[in-house]
């Protein structure tokens, strides 16, 4: 990456990574395409987020790693270049490449965080044990740390959105989980699903970093999410089926 490349990349991923506050979280938009991008940027939002399951829905391509990492950076490079503002990506559970190759080939399309999930869809969907994911934490941290960019990792897990194993120990292995991932050199912390207002507290006092939290953009309460003490939310697909439906509104009085 050329030096002037590199120190714009190293200061959004620093100006990223500030915004992550508990208690006062940042609102990352779930965009999919340069047009919700610039949408979301022209109401101000600070900073996006972009969503492999929208993603996959606006190029005709199943969630899940159905599409590859290429079709992800060709959709990346057109957002970047349509908003000046950090940018995030979901890069699922990683399309089978090496770390190395997946923060170079986000700092080459203008990226500076990720999302990275502990379901391995190339590999039948299994669930990662908690130090292989904590292992791959480890190596994307390792990987922007060489590139000298602190992407600003979000390490996520599906142990909620599984339902996974006994529900009695769930939440305890979640923590279990997602602290592993923090030291080995996570920012963000990701226990993706819909909690109850005490669960997501008990989330956010028992992790030791910022938690981001998923949001109905058009049914909750934006100041909800503020005193449980949420670091960071996003919208997972949800913004593109609401629009989606007020589309289906829209077209249903033409047909």
């Amino acid at each position: 990456m050329p030096t002037g490349a590199g120190q714009r990349a190293a200061q959004r991923a620093t100006a990223l990574l500030a915004l992550h506050q508990p208690g006062n979280p940042v609102v990352l938009p779930t965009v999919w395409d340069a047009w919700s991008a610039r949408l979301a940027a022209s109401a101000g939002f600070a900073a996006l987020t972009v969503g492999s399951h929208p993603v996959a829905e606006s190029i005709g391509k199943a969630d899940n790693e159905g599409m590859s990492f290429e079709d992800v950076l060709t959709r990346v490079a057109q957002i970047t270049a349509a908003v000046d503002v950090p940018v995030s990506v979901d890069i699922e559970s990683g399309y089978g490449r090496s770390a190395p190759r997946l923060i170079e080939g986000l700092l080459s399309v203008g990226a500076v965080g990720l999302n990275i999930e502990d379901t391995v869809h190339s590999e039948g969907g299994r669930l990662r044990t908690s130090g292989e994911h904590a292992d791959l934490v480890g190596a994307l941290r390792s990987a922007a740390d060489a590139a000298g960019v602190h992407v600003v990792v979000n390490a996520r897990t599906d142990l909620f959105l599984r339902q996974d194993g006994d529900p009695a120990d769930r939440f305890e292995r979640a923590v279990a989980r997602l602290s592993e991932a923090a030291a080995a050199g996570a920012d963000v912390l990701y226990p993706v699903g819909r909690h109850d207002p005490e669960a997501l507290r008990r989330l956010t006092t028992e992790l030791p970093l910022p938690v981001n939290a998923i949001a109905l953009p058009d049914q909750d309460d934006p100041a909800s999410f503020a005193p449980l003490g949420v670091g960071r939310i996003s919208f997972g697909p949800f913004l593109q089926g609401a629009l989606s439906g007020k589309a289906t509104e829209m077209l249903a009085r033409w047909v």
